[in-house]
């Protein structure tokens, strides 16, 4: 099975998270995401201290998926240079993890009616 990867970025407000979101899966980049609360980031820019309040969005996908996710967060991204972290899932439900793959295969189309729902 391909390395599942768990990504994560931060986007500005609610309504940039989506647009970044609906296009990493319309694009088959990703199999699932997670738009979470808004929270505060406090970080170091151009040499200076900033809080901003973002919204942070965990997305699941693979290894082989991961450039062309890259590619369509840095796309529809409005940050001049967004966190995009990826980080390797060591363990989880057999049968959720060969859905991630699955959705994120170029050559799948499988719905999840066609994944084995006792697998979840």
């Amino acid at each position: 099975m391909d390395e599942i990867l768990l990504v994560l970025t931060n986007l500005p407000n609610r309504d940039s998270a989506q647009r970044v979101a609906n296009a990493v899966i319309e694009s088959r980049a990703a199999a699932c995401i997670n738009m979470l609360a808004e929270c505060t980031s406090i970080y170091r820019w151009q040499g200076k201290i900033d809080t901003a309040s973002e919204v942070p969005l965990l997305i699941k996908t693979t290894r082989a998926a991961y450039p062309q996710l890259e590619a369509v967060i840095r796309a529809h991204h409005p940050y001049e240079l967004p966190e995009i972290i990826a980080v390797s899932v060591n363990a989880g439900l057999p049968g959720y993890l060969q859905w991630i793959v699955q959705e994120t295969s170029p050559t799948s189309a499988v719905s999840i009616e066609a994944v084995d729902s006792s697998n979840y």
